[in-house]
C-alpha cells in the first residue's frame, strides 16, 4: 500500500516520538511512521497527506496554512538534494536504512532544517536529534 506523505513529513518522521503534538496527529503518525521504517511506497502529494487526514475536521487545519506549504518547499529542496532525487507531487521513493541514516546525520547536523525554522515542535525535534534519535519508532527494517 502507498502512503502518501507531503514533503515536510519526511522530516518529522525521523525525529518522531510520540509525544508533543496533539492526540489525533499522534495516533495517525504512531500508524504510520513503523511502516514508512518497513519499506512501504511513499508518494509525495501537495497539500493534507495521509498523516494530516484526521486534522481536517479541526476548526483551522494546520495543514492548509501558508507556513506548511513553504515548509514542503523548503523540504523536498533540502531532501531531494540530499537523496539525489526529485522531490514533488506524484514522485515516489522508499525507504531504505541508508536512505534513513544519511537523513538523520543531515538532520541532526542542521543541513536538511530549513523548513524547521518557526516550526513550534522544532525544539522538541532537536533535542530527539540530539540523543541519537532514541526512542523514536522509524526503524529500517
Amino acid at each position: 500500500m502507498t502512503i502518501r506523505l507531503r514533503p515536510h513529513h519526511l522530516l518529522c518522521m525521523l525525529s518522531y516520538s510520540g509525544t508533543g503534538y496533539t492526540p489525533a496527529f499522534t495516533v495517525n503518525m504512531s500508524a504510520i511512521v513503523p511502516r514508512l521504517g518497513a519499506g512501504e511506497e511513499i508518494e509525495i502529494v501537495t497539500g493534507p497527506d495521509d498523516i494530516c487526514a484526521p486534522l481536517l475536521d479541526e476548526p483551522e487545519p494546520h495543514c492548509h496554512g501558508c507556513s506548511v506549504t513553504a515548509r514542503d518547499a523548503a523540504a523536498a529542496r533540502d531532501v531531494g538534494a540530499l537523496l539525489g532525487i526529485e522531490i514533488m507531487p506524484g514522485a515516489t521513493l522508499h525507504l531504505t536504512a541508508e536512505r534513513i541514516t544519511a537523513l538523520r546525520a543531515a538532520f541532526a547536523s542542521d543541513t536538511i532544517r530549513a523548513a524547521c525554522r518557526d516550526c513550534q515542535w522544532d525544539s522538541l525535534c532537536r533535542d530527539v536529534a540530539a540523543a541519537g534519535f532514541a526512542n523514536t519508532p522509524l526503524h529500517p527494517v
